[in-house]
């Protein structure tokens, strides 16, 4: 039985893994900023635990609660979408680029960075959720700033990876599919049921050999 620590497992895809992760046996510790939520309450065999992944010093707090506890596999799965519009649109205020990267890239150093101690060592693994949405393979304009901070997740993961990978631990970026949740609409490609299965199968795989890598969640490599 492995344990699993997820960030932002309140709802969506978060929601999904620990769901999921749960259900096959897995030790499941899910975080978000309100572990009371009535669908995060709902789960069972889940231990909920309150974390805010841009306060450095809310990671830490985590770690010092869960110390003496080893975790394999650590999902930095918190994340915002704001700014949805094109270059002429009053979206793009300078809060909401300063929000979208202490979420989306800072949080998963300062998570990384408190949980890293209690890692397995060799063994653990690190999985990043970023987005097709930052790389070149797909660049079609518009929502910037989201864009622009999952590339820079996904360059945050490949030097971890090389950071880490003398310790045992391996580290990758995935793209979880346009996935029909609150962020992704209700016209996307996939369920989150699809998504999180799909995910976990991805993490399963990951090891030293594999680690810096950007894949989807049905393991296409995504060019960077």
């Amino acid at each position: 039985m492995a344990t699993v620590l997820i960030t932002g497992a309140s709802r969506g895809i978060g929601l999904a893994l620990a769901r999921r992760a749960a259900g096959r046996g897995d030790a499941v510790i899910a975080c978000a900023r309100d572990p009371e939520t009535p669908d995060l309450v709902a789960l069972e065999g889940v231990r909920r635990e309150a974390l805010d992944v841009v306060d450095p010093a809310a990671c830490t707090a985590l770690a010092d609660r869960l110390a003496g506890e080893t975790i394999d596999l650590l999902v930095c799965n918190a994340g915002v979408y704001k700014g949805r519009g094109r270059i002429d649109d009053a979206a793009f205020a300078p809060e909401d680029w300063a929000e979208t990267f202490a979420v989306n890239v800072a949080g998963v150093f300062h998570t990384v960075r408190a949980l890293r101690p209690l890692m397995r060592r060799p063994g653990g693994r690190v999985a990043v959720i970023s987005s097709r949405m930052g790389s070149n393979a797909e660049a079609n304009g518009g929502s910037y700033i989201y864009r622009a901070s999952k590339a820079a997740a996904t360059n945050l993961a490949s030097n971890l990876a090389l950071d880490l990978k003398p310790e045992g631990i391996a580290v990758a970026s995935y793209h979880p599919g346009w996935v029909r949740t609150d962020m992704g609409g209700g016209s996307a490609d996939i369920s989150v049921e699809e998504s999180a299965a799909g995910l976990l199968a991805r993490f399963d795989a990951l090891d030293l050999g594999t680690s810096g890598v950007f894949e989807a969640w049905d393991g296409r490599r995504i060019p960077f």
